[in-house]
């Protein structure tokens, strides 16, 4: 039996492609991509063709051509979009890659996968679309982004409608994605955690870059619009516990970055236990003390 599907695709779609029409903020990409720039620059080798998963915006892929560390850039993009030279562009759904396996040597994600419904799924899929020691690079919303919001919204809607709702989606956690990336079959899994505070003059100025991003609320359970008394109070609750001295307000957003591998005879192993051929205390220059029995 198939789990309720928690996320509203289509309508996810139809505020991403909103979003671009009138002009997407592109910051927390801008800064995911950058990072990429990082991660990337401590793998020593080159990536003959690359796949740049959903971003929702093609900076990603842009760089992935520009940097020269992929040859060919093949782009699922989210909505239609014009092509580039040298960048191939097909609209599709990374919970359902159109491509065949192993055609790729490398993958990555930016600012996607949050709204998978079948994370682990659409991992595996990545996964059997990348060749044998192909890397896997992605960053999507961590389970703090928005807590601020989070919690005066769920105040304020108790307050003044008598019971509260999902407003801001539930992200992953990360102490869950190296798990998923084993279960997808990654070898060498590795996830780490970056938080972006982003401060504004008002909790408008929040919401406003959050239709500006696609990322209103695109629960399928998710109840109508939060009436105006509600609104105004989420904003006194915010500028009650969430303000800096100087009176702006912060937001966080928890980037939550991930990487694996596809087995290749080639990787690392670990060893099997009791199979060291020298001793700890040795190495250390101290003398082992057994403990009593």
């Amino acid at each position: 039996m198939s789990s309720p599907l928690l996320f509203d695709t289509p309508l996810i779609r139809k505020r991403l492609a909103r979003a671009r029409r009138a002009g997407f903020a592109d910051f927390l990409v801008a800064r995911a991509v950058e990072d990429l720039s990082d991660r990337l620059g401590a793998v020593l080798r080159e990536f003959p063709h690359a796949l740049d998963l959903a971003t929702p915006v093609p900076t990603a892929a842009a760089w992935l051509k520009a940097s020269g560390r992929a040859a060919a850039v093949t782009r699922l993009a989210p909505a239609p979009e014009p092509g580039s030279p040298g960048l191939a562009v097909a609209v599709g759904d990374p919970e359902a890659l159109p491509f065949g396996e192993r055609r790729f040597d490398l993958a990555v994600s930016l600012l996607a996968l949050q709204h998978a419904n079948d994370l682990p799924g659409a991992l595996v899929q990545v996964r059997r679309a990348l060749k044998p020691d192909g890397l896997f690079v992605g960053c999507l919303l961590g389970g703090r982004t928005l807590t601020e919001l989070r919690q005066v919204l769920t105040q304020a809607e108790s307050e003044i409608e008598g019971g509260v709702s999902p407003r801001v989606a539930p992200f992953a956690e990360v102490r869950d994605l190296g798990g998923l990336l084993q279960r997808a079959g990654f070898a060498l899994p590795v996830t780490d955690v970056e938080t972006v505070t982003v401060r504004y003059g008002d909790p408008f100025g929040l919401m406003r870059d959050l239709r500006a991003m696609g990322l209103t609320n695109a629960l399928r359970e998710r109840r109508g619009s939060l009436r105006r008394e509600t609104l105004i109070r989420a904003a006194h609750l915010y500028a009650e516990r969430f303000a800096d001295p100087d009176g702006r307000l912060r937001a966080t957003f928890e980037l939550i970055w991930l990487s694996g591998w596809v087995p290749h005879e080639s990787q690392q192993k670990p060893l099997r236990p009791g199979s060291a051929q020298a001793r700890l205390a040795d190495a250390l220059g101290t003398v082992e003390r057994k403990e009593p029995s």
